[in-house]
């Protein structure tokens, strides 16, 4: 077995001898006690949740992608296998013994791990069992959970009709699961947007907004100058308490997802009213569990006003805000996969407002951090294309074109 088979609790035993700890040291630092670094080691407590791969690579001194056994190099081009995808979504016949739950949830667990650390050759050879395993279970959070996963995959290799209709089923399982249904409704918007159905996936994240959130807050002009000057003002009946952490979460993506939506169909002024709203649910959070994978927060906002600004024509904002979300810490902190997705989405935006050096400078800093997102996603090959066409190229863009074939 070399060390990216290995699971992932052995490679932190590994490591943690590599650097001569003992458990009880690795637990005192880590603030846990020396049985959930035992039973981390042993795979009986699942390692499924970035924050805290993220607290042991740094506390074992090694990136959180050698805990994860990252692959030695991405290949370029679409992954193989989403054939097998489409015919696992195509199955409507359930297995006749279903898998244990317990099982499946860390079947899941590893899934999103996959998918988070953009291992989308990996995760695209996982999907088919796992959809199947998800079919034949009685869990509605786990089989959403499976669909989202695929869905979001999908819509990464260029597959957004397919990813819309995985996401729909989640929609479908969800029910009158208003919890379930939002979560859903985060790779509706996806797909929707990935297929420039902009105003529908507008449409469909505030409907499902408004399942999981009080209505808006009420604004309240103090003067002159635009939304700066507005003080937001929470209703008698915004009973914030009362909601769990991971509902707020996910109300606030849709919320992203929503002004997202907007500035692609040239609601500007929209598009800053949800990004600020969203950006009084994100300040309200602090230390939640990301149980539904949404990456929320205080970071995630000031990327989508990144994006926002770049898809509203104001490109110097949007370089300007870029240049410094990228240098804080909750930037670091989020998700590989993340990263790479959002500067892959800040390339195609500087594109359009003419910024090839921005574009440039954001793919190249997207291969460094998720080469994958670069390498097998069709976005980011019809970007690299374009940039690569000016004379002379920006630095950095040849290289990638050479990587991913466009070159001979």
């Amino acid at each position: 077995m070399t060390s990216d088979d290995l699971p992932i609790g052995r490679r932190v035993a590994r490591w943690r001898v590599r650097r001569q700890m003992t458990q009880q040291m690795l637990a005192d630092r880590l603030r846990r006690s020396k049985s959930w670094v035992d039973k981390i080691e042993r795979g009986v407590r699942p390692l499924d949740r970035y924050s805290v791969i993220q607290e042991l690579a740094h506390v074992l001194r090694v990136d959180p992608e050698v805990l994860l056994g990252q692959p030695q190099s991405v290949p370029a081009g679409p992954p193989d296998g989403v054939d097998d995808i489409r015919a696992a979504l195509a199955r409507y016949d359930t297995p006749q013994a279903p898998q244990e739950t317990d099982e499946l949830r860390r079947q899941v667990g590893y899934a999103w791990l996959t998918y988070q650390h953009a291992h989308y050759g990996q995760l695209t050879r996982v999907l088919p069992g796992l959809l199947d395993a998800a079919q034949g279970a009685r869990s509605a959070e786990l089989l959403v959970q499976a669909y989202r996963i695929t869905s979001s995959l999908l819509v990464k290799l260029g597959e957004a009709d397919l990813g819309w209709l995985a996401a729909d089923r989640a929609m479908t399982v969800a029910a009158d699961n208003p919890a379930l249904a939002a979560t859903a409704a985060i790779s509706v918007a996806q797909a929707l947007r990935a297929a420039n159905r902009d105003h529908l996936a507008l449409t469909a994240t505030q409907k499902a907004t408004n399942r999981v959130l009080p209505p808006p807050l009420h604004r309240v002009d103090h003067g002159v100058g635009g939304l700066d000057r507005y003080q937001f003002v929470r209703q008698p009946h915004d009973r914030r308490d009362e909601r769990p952490a991971g509902e707020w979460a996910v109300g606030g993506t849709l919320l992203l997802q929503a002004a997202l939506a907007a500035a692609g169909c040239g609601e500007h002024r929209r598009a800053g009213e949800l990004t600020d709203r969203a950006a009084g649910v994100a300040a309200n959070l602090r230390g939640y569990d990301d149980q539904h994978r949404t990456s929320f927060g205080p970071a995630a906002v000031e990327l989508a006003r990144v994006l926002v600004a770049a898809s509203c024509g104001d490109a110097v904002e949007a370089l300007q805000r870029h240049s410094t979300v990228v240098r804080r810490e909750g930037w670091r902190r989020l998700p590989a996969e993340y990263r790479g997705a959002y500067l892959v989405d800040a390339a195609r935006a500087y594109l359009q407002v003419g910024d090839l050096r921005g574009a440039a400078r954001a793919l190249v800093d997207a291969d460094s951090v998720a080469p994958a997102e670069v390498r097998c996603r069709p976005l980011a090959r019809t970007l690299i294309a374009d940039v690569a066409r000016a004379q002379p190229a920006p630095a950095g863009v040849a290289r990638l074109a050479t990587l991913v074939g466009l070159t001979r």
